[in-house]
């Protein structure tokens, strides 16, 4: 049995049921048995049916499941209320795909090869899915991993975060409720790690869904067996750049908001500001300013925005990553302190030094860091430097200084005078060199999932 703890309180608040070997065995032989029918048992309209009845239920309980949510997860109640409003527009999103899209006509009487003959391809599930998820969105990264399986007629079975597995749990509880037939998605939570990366590496998983840390992620990608496709989902360390021409006020504003929405526990959260030193001091006193209005507390606090990190030992990592920082040199401007033993103080930091930890690896936590430049191209290319590459954004009025910063930052989204957790469920969310493998997104995931089988038909 697996106990799940407030990360806010430690108080106990709810319980999994572990699974051993033999019950892992069961669950991938029946799946194996269902993804062998290529989705012909569970047609789309069965499918379709069962997703609106499931939606349904979420908007009629999205209060509770965000405090469900929230309790777990620590993400404060009114953040984690947008959370299950955009679940519900994902199970939506996955409707309208599997309406508007399907296969495609291959052209054929072209030349003397192709003559008499007429092709197509159809959409076919790609077999079982493994989807093992992370711990800062309990709600929506599952239903971004589970429901395009669903959708697409591929049986899944999700492994959530050992800290967050209710609002999985749940999810899979209201899928039964909805009509899903139980052999199609199974909640799993296996009792020791050995049988965890076990079931990774069977040879009877077709696709491979991850999200969270790239150490592990790339570490079990490599254990897959030949054959079985993965997505990645990883972090990163959203470089942000401010220049002379970006309009100070509304900036501040949204980047309060980006580096400590969720205690910056978002792999796209707003860590690394660049800006021009020729308004490096209006900046600074204004984003102060706007940082101080940010509330650190309780999570079912309405008014909160940064609540706890998710394990107390987070708590002293992310103190320690500061620390090192100041002591190599870097200007503490605000925070930089331990509230409890759940919670750390937002902080932001004056130009850290380039070996430093928070110069190169993501911190997971409510800290921002500034790093001045006088040089536009020499600020981008130490913005590239790092291992990772995700999403990336400019405050400018200039259009070609921000097409200029589109066509030389390292990103696979840039955004335009808004910081870089910005994120709606239908665009493209990859993240590249160590950020991830793969594309993220409703539909693209729902792409990944199927394969494009073609017949040839001869006349």
């Amino acid at each position: 049995m697996l106990e799940v703890k407030s990360p806010w309180n430690n108080k106990n608040i709810g319980s999994v049921e572990t699974n051993n070997s033999a019950q892992i065995e069961a669950i991938l032989e029946e799946c194996r048995k269902i993804a062998n029918y290529k989705g012909k048992d569970f047609p789309p309209k069965d499918r379709i049916q069962i997703l609106k009845t499931f939606q349904k239920m979420i908007s009629e309980n999205i209060v509770n499941l965000a405090e469900l949510a929230t309790s777990e997860g620590g993400k404060p109640i009114t953040d984690s209320i947008i959370e299950i409003k955009r679940g519900a527009e994902g199970v939506e999103s996955c409707i309208e795909v599997l309406k508007s899209e399907a296969g495609s006509v291959i052209p054929m009487n072209i030349n003397e090869a192709s003559s008499n003959r007429i092709a197509f391809t159809q959409k076919e599930p790609i077999g079982l899915v493994l989807a093992v998820s992370a711990f800062n969105h309990p709600f929506n990264l599952i239903i971004h991993q589970i429901i395009p399986a669903i959708s697409t007629g591929c049986p899944v079975i999700v492994k959530p975060a050992e800290d967050t597995p209710l609002s999985c749990k749940k999810i899979v509880e209201m899928l039964y409720e909805a009509g899903l037939p139980k052999n199609r998605c199974h909640f799993l939570m296996p009792e020791n790690l050995e049988l965890a990366t076990k079931l990774v590496s069977d040879k009877r998983i077709d696709f491979f869904s991850f999200i969270g840390s790239s150490k592990v992620g790339w570490f079990l990608r490599s254990k897959l067996s030949p054959g079985a496709r993965c997505s990645l989902e990883h972090g990163g360390m959203a470089p942000t750049f401010i220049t002379t021409n970006s309009e100070i006020d509304s900036c501040v504003k949204s980047l309060a908001r980006g580096g400590f929405y969720h205690a910056g526990q978002v792999c796209v959260s707003v860590q690394r500001i660049f800006l021009d030193k020729k308004i490096s001091k209006i900046f600074i006193e204004k984003f102060i300013n706007e940082v101080q209005k940010v509330k650190v507390g309780n999570p079912m606090d309405k008014e909160t925005v940064v609540g706890p990190l998710i394990r107390n030992s987070e708590v002293e990592r992310v103190d320690d990553w500061v620390n090192e920082s100041v002591k190599n040199g870097a200007d503490l401007l605000m925070g930089g302190k331990i509230i409890s033993n759940s919670t750390y103080d937002k902080t932001i930091l004056m130009n850290p030094n380039k070996k430093d930890k928070i110069s190169n690896l993501e911190i997971f936590g409510p800290v921002v860091t500034i790093n001045e430049y006088e040089n536009f191209d020499d600020a981008v290319d130490l913005a590239n430097s790092v291992d990772v590459s995700f999403q990336a954004s400019i405050f400018s009025d200039k259009v070609h200084e921000v097409l200029k910063f589109y066509e030389k930052i390292n990103a696979s989204a840039v955004f335009h005078n808004e910081h870089t957790a910005f994120r709606v469920d239908w665009m493209p969310f990859a993240g590249l060199k160590h950020s991830g493998h793969g594309i993220g997104g409703i539909k693209y995931s729902m792409h990944d999932m199927q394969i494009d089988k073609m017949l040839v038909l001869k006349k």
